[in-house]
């Protein structure tokens, strides 16, 4: 039994380390600098924005490991990056130990127990506006519980992970160029969307260097450092949510916010080339369809036909446009339908649905069916990790459109998604991304939408080879897939790997979108071979870490503010 001295000395030690560990991590909000690509030994730490990798990288560099860094990330995303970051969104987590153990952590959010499968339609018809605005749009948030559960495998307390962010929030942050656009392009939705104009609408508008300041948002995460999950989940902030939502016409309640739980699942791990993949599982559809793409066109030489080659991209594509085939008729979440998972990434079955690929010429997707087979967002944010040790976390959290359903809570700061949309609304309405789902997909009270999202950690020899994942909805997996194949199929380095044109394809619309500098040579010989070629902005925003002869080269994609932090 503990003497009450004893107590008071433990305590005093963990007082003291706590405000040490907390008054030592610098960061300066208003003069940064942007890494795209390091080398180091010990630890690395990429993400979406600066100071969110670099305070990953101190909690490493302080004596934490590869959750700890995790966790600080995230919670600075959550004010650095309220484009896809925020307290209201919910995610994925794949993670390996050092010692071979991995796990797949879903905090993905769920639909309102009010939530009823026709509830978006209007006069026969999906109507996609309410699935993609306002406070109806909203899935219960699920970061927080997310955070808390990583947190059993973390070294440093919750308070010290948590005061970098909160500390910023408080203070402020200068923001970038492409911030003060994305904030003014959405100014009219904020007011529309909203009872009281929120932080994020300034009258003169946002311009580069201007000071972000969230107060309610930083009242709201001490009340999480105060309180635990319960500060977020019960007491004032959860009152404010459903106050606010039965006000507005959302749906979400007190109970809703209290029953939120987030679940362990089994990875899906498969083999290529004596490469081991982890991915994860459904309500992803990431590992499926990555699994399902890379067997594909394992047995097909690949690497001989050329990077960027009419061959190798026509491979790809056709091998892309079958795996999304089999996504909308399949994928859901497993706690609610029975998903053939082992029959869908089953090697014969993989060969039967490339049977009909013609080297030449394009396969029509109105010709493509789902697989026969037996019974048995676009907004987002990745993070990659590191530690000394060889823990790895590759983790991707979502809003689901680019600052979510426009709501923020008034009084907590917290931005809302949209994540509903993400359910199929009514078979044959396609969401935001343009994805058909059908009835395993569609919408039921506490059910998860299916996502897109890919964390995904690679290995060589048993031994951690790359971490990576993007943003991108349903760009997701096929960007993964690309990074993937580029760096083992077409021998890049991993900073071209990520940083080369992309292309994607997903079955419905039939369409291959490429990025803007995509080979104008290669485009014309794709439509030679019958297929529609269409330019659009960047396919998503990768964040990857390499690893080989225990050198470390994390790369931050080019196409944002992303940033690479290592030591």
């Amino acid at each position: 039994m503990h003497s009450g001295k004893t107590i008071f000395i433990s305590l005093s030690i963990f007082l003291y380390s706590t405000i040490v560990l907390a008054q030592n991590l610098k960061i300066d909000p208003y003069n940064y600098q942007i890494k795209k690509n390091i080398e180091c030994k010990n630890g690395a730490v990429v993400s979406a924005h600066p100071l969110a990798s670099e305070v990953g990288l101190q909690m490493l560099k302080k004596g934490g490991n590869v959750f700890d860094a995790f966790i600080a990330t995230q919670w600075m995303l959550s004010v650095v990056y309220p484009w896809a970051g925020p307290l209201g969104n919910g995610g994925f987590m794949v993670a390996r130990f050092s010692n071979g153990k991995i796990i797949t952590l879903d905090f993905r959010e769920t639909a309102p127990a009010a939530a009823t499968k026709d509830m978006y339609i209007r006069d026969g018809k999906g109507d996609t506006k309410l699935s993609q605005n306002g406070h109806i749009a909203c899935g219960v948030p699920a970061l927080v519980a997310g955070l808390f559960a990583s947190h059993k495998y973390a070294k440093l307390p919750m308070n010290v992970l948590m005061q970098p962010a909160i500390d910023i929030a408080q203070k402020g942050f200068r923001i970038t160029a492409q911030e003060a656009s994305r904030l003014n392009a959405k100014k009219s939705d904020f007011i529309n969307n909203n009872i009281v104009s929120p932080i994020f609408v300034k009258e003169t508008g946002w311009k580069e260097g201007d000071t972000l300041i969230q107060k309610d948002l930083a009242g709201t995460l001490i009340r999480i450092q105060n309180e635990g999950s319960k500060g977020f989940y019960e007491g004032k902030t959860a009152q404010l949510i459903a106050d606010e939502m039965k006000k507005a016409g959302g749906i979400i309640t007190k109970q809703d916010l209290k029953d939120y739980k987030i679940k362990f699942r089994e990875p899906i791990v498969f083999n290529y080339k004596g490469y081991k993949i982890a991915g994860m599982g459904l309500p992803s559809s990431g590992g499926i369809l990555l699994n399902q793409m890379m067997k594909m066109v394992e047995k097909r030489n690949i690497a001989s036909l050329g990077f960027h080659q009419p061959a190798s991209v026509h491979l790809m594509i056709e091998a892309e446009r079958r795996a999304f085939a089999d996504r909308g008729e399949y994928l859901g979440d497993p706690d609610f339908i029975k998903v053939p998972v082992k029959a869908l990434t089953n090697e014969k079955y993989l060969e039967e649905r490339m049977k009909d690929f013609n080297p030449l010429a394009a396969t029509k997707s109105i010709d493509v069916k789902p697989g026969n087979i037996k019974k048995e967002s676009e907004e987002t944010t990745h993070v990659s990790i590191i530690d000394k040790e060889g823990n790895c976390v590759s983790a991707t959290s979502t809003l689901n459109a680019g600052y979510g359903s426009g709501v923020v809570i008034n009084g907590t700061g917290v931005l809302m998604s949209n994540s509903m949309d993400d359910f199929s609304i009514q078979p044959g309405v396609p969401n935001m991304f343009g994805a058909i789902g059908g009835d395993v997909n569609a919408i039921a009270p506490n059910k998860r939408m299916l996502s897109s999202m890919s964390p995904t950690i690679v290995l060589k020899n048993n031994k951690p080879f790359l971490i990576l994942g993007t943003p991108g909805g349903t760009t997701i997996p096929t960007s993964v897939y690309q990074v993937i194949m580029n760096t083992i199929e077409f021998g890049m380095n991993i900073k071209d790997a990520v940083n080369e044109v992309r292309f994607h394809h997903q079955w419905l619309p039939d369409i291959v979108y490429v990025e803007k500098g995509f080979p104008e040579s290669l485009i014309k010989k794709l439509e030679t071979m019958d297929h529609t070629v269409k330019q659009r902005e960047g396919l998503g925003r990768m964040e990857a870490i390499k690893i080989s002869n225990k050198n470390i080269e994390a790369v931050a994609d080019n196409r944002g503010d992303d940033h690479a932090a290592g030591y």
